[in-house]
């Protein structure tokens, strides 16, 4: 199986352009407009943005990022890999790098909203320990979305 590497990039790249504009017309078949909570690509080159890509061969093959609030938690936004790159564990790797980085920063928890129909997405993060809770920030109750969290291990520092 090729190795998939992950590292923290910038975001405005070529195949990263891609794979947003792809992760758009998935979400966009899924879920109606009011339903959709993407970020562009300006809003992920903040400085408060963690970006991390995927890569096979160096190819970059998914992508996320680590948002922080600004209260101590951070949202996952962007999480997407490409369909032809599915089953070589490049989600769980992205999403132990974005945890990484979360305990990095000292943050508290790492949040999300995930639309209902894409259990493939539901099963890794309730696999990795994300569990229900109520809307967060500014999102509103929706039935089509599904919010989760999960507690940032703590890193004692001597």
């Amino acid at each position: 199986m090729p190795t998939v590497t992950i590292a923290e990039e910038p975001p405005r790249q070529l195949a990263v352009l891609r794979l947003l504009e792809m992760s758009d017309a998935y979400a966009s078949s899924l879920y109606p407009a009011e339903s959709n909570h993407l970020v562009d690509l300006s809003q992920l080159e903040l400085s408060t943005v963690s970006f991390f890509v995927a890569r096979r061969d160096d190819h970059i093959v998914g992508c996320c990022a680590l948002v922080e609030a600004g209260d101590g938690t951070a949202e996952i936004k962007r999480m997407f890999v490409d369909p032809e790159a599915r089953g070589l564990k490049a989600g769980r790797l992205l999403l132990s790098a974005l945890e990484g980085k979360a305990e990095k920063l000292g943050l508290t928890a790492i949040r999300l909203e995930t639309g209902i129909y894409q259990p493939e997405a539901i099963g890794l993060y309730k696999a990795s320990g994300y569990v229900e809770r109520a809307p967060f920030g500014s999102y509103q109750p929706d039935p089509l979305s599904l919010f989760t969290e999960k507690r940032v291990a703590q890193t004692v520092r001597s």
